[in-house]
């Protein structure tokens, strides 16, 4: 989805929050449970722009009826390098709907993985707030 990409791009955390559909379902990929909701989805993509560096994407990829998206990304978490796709399923509204992340090698999932988890109270936090 280019408004996603440019958006993430940008830095505009705002602009993202704005294309997520309230009952927008995050799907990690280092958390068994799938998160539903815009407020805690959005404070789980805050805090990954915290902890991932030199975050570039380097291709996109668009299924045949445009309802879903893949952009393919590089980054660096605590010094180790990852690929990883962002998979969406944009709804009927025209906002995503479904936000799945997956990532490799192994040992860059694990650094996200103890990254996220130090961030993860101020990731509650932020959603809490959103949602009041």
């Amino acid at each position: 989805m280019r408004a996603f990409r440019e958006a993430v791009e940008a830095g505009d955390l705002d602009g993202v929050e704005a294309l997520l559909a309230d009952d927008v379902v995050f799907i990690s990929p280092v958390a068994f449970k799938p998160y539903r909701g815009k407020a805690i989805t959005a404070a789980i993509l805050r805090g990954v722009s915290r902890v991932f560096e030199d975050f570039r994407y380097e291709r996109e990829l668009t299924g045949a009826e445009g309802r879903d998206h893949g952009l393919v990304f590089t980054a660096r978490v605590d010094g180790r390098e990852l690929t990883g796709c962002d998979f969406m399923r944009v709804g009927e509204s025209g906002l995503i709907a479904e936000l799945m992340v997956m990532v490799r090698p192994l040992s860059a999932a694990q650094a996200l993985a103890a990254a996220m988890g130090a961030q993860f109270d101020r990731i509650a936090e932020e959603a809490a707030r959103a949602a009041s």
